[in-house]
C-alpha cells in the first residue's frame, strides 16, 4: 500500500472553483477552461470583414473566473469605450480526451447554455492591428456571462433553433444554430486535436451577425430555442 499523500498547505486560501448552476437541479457544474470559437457564423464573418468560407476553425480562451452567473450584473470594464455583445450557444463537457472522433463527440457533452462573449472591441482591434493576442479584448473580468446549463439528457443535442439577443427590448442579433459553419461535434473533435479536453470545459460556439456596443444602464436579454435565456444588466 502506498503512503498517503500529505495534505497540501498553501500560502493563502485558494480561490473557489468557478461553477455554473444546472437547470432544475441543486448541483453545480465546475468549470475547468473556457474555449471560444471565432467567426463561426458566415454573416458575422462578413460583418467583421472576413471571408465567410469554411476555413479551419480558430479558438481563443477566456478564464473560468470571468464567468458572470445568472442574475448577476455585468460591470462595464475599464480601459475601453466600446464594449460589444456576442450571443452564443455554450457547450459544457462532462468528459474529454485527445483526438475525439466526430461521431463520438456528443457523448462528451453534459449540456448546453446561453452565453455572452463580451468584448472590448477597441482593445481587440488594436491587438489585431499589432498582430498581438486577444486577451485584453476578450478575457477581462466578467467577460463571460452565462445561463444555467440545460442537461443534454433532458433537451437532447440541438442542431437547429433560433438564437437571438435584445438590448433594451430592441432585437440586435438573430440567427439559427443550423447556420453554424462548424457544428458542435466538429468543434469538439478539432479542439481535441489541439488540447486535451477535460470534464468541466466550456466551448462558446460563435455568434451570429448584429454584434454591437452596450452602454451603462442597458438591459440585455438573449435566448436560444430549446436551451434557455440569459438576462443581464450593464452597470
Amino acid at each position: 500500500m502506498s503512503a498517503p499523500t500529505p495534505t497540501r498547505r498553501f500560502v493563502f486560501n485558494p480561490a473557489p472553483v468557478p461553477a455554473l448552476p444546472v437547470a432544475g437541479r441543486e448541483e453545480f457544474f465546475p468549470v475547468h477552461r473556457i474555449y471560444c470559437v471565432g467567426r463561426n457564423y458566415a454573416d458575422h464573418a462578413v460583418e467583421m470583414g472576413h471571408d465567410p468560407s469554411r476555413e479551419a476553425p480558430f479558438f481563443f480562451q477566456k478564464n473560468p473566473d470571468t464567468l458572470v452567473l445568472p442574475g448577476d450584473d455585468f460591470p462595464y470594464p475599464p480601459a475601453t469605450t466600446d464594449v460589444h455583445h456576442e450571443i452564443e450557444l455554450v457547450v459544457a463537457l462532462q468528459s474529454g480526451g485527445r483526438d475525439i472522433p466526430v461521431a463520438e463527440a456528443v457523448e462528451h457533452v453534459f449540456g448546453y447554455a446561453v452565453g455572452l462573449d463580451m468584448t472590448r472591441r477597441d482593445l481587440q482591434a488594436e491587438a489585431k492591428k499589432a498582430g498581438r493576442p486577444w486577451e485584453v479584448g476578450k478575457a477581462f473580468e466578467h467577460a463571460a456571462p452565462c445561463s444555467a446549463i440545460a442537461p443534454a439528457a433532458e433537451i437532447g443535442h440541438p442542431q437547429a433553433g433560433a438564437i437571438w439577443l435584445k438590448v433594451n427590448g430592441a432585437l440586435k442579433q438573430q440567427g439559427d444554430l443550423s447556420q453554424l459553419i462548424w457544428k458542435v461535434p466538429e468543434m469538439i473533435s478539432y479542439l481535441s486535436g489541439l488540447f486535451t479536453l477535460q470534464a468541466g470545459d466550456l466551448i462558446f460556439s460563435g455568434t451570429p451577425a448584429g454584434v454591437g456596443p452596450v452602454l451603462r444602464g442597458d438591459g440585455l436579454l438573449g435566448g436560444i430555442d430549446g436551451v434557455g435565456t440569459l438576462s443581464i444588466h450593464v452597470r
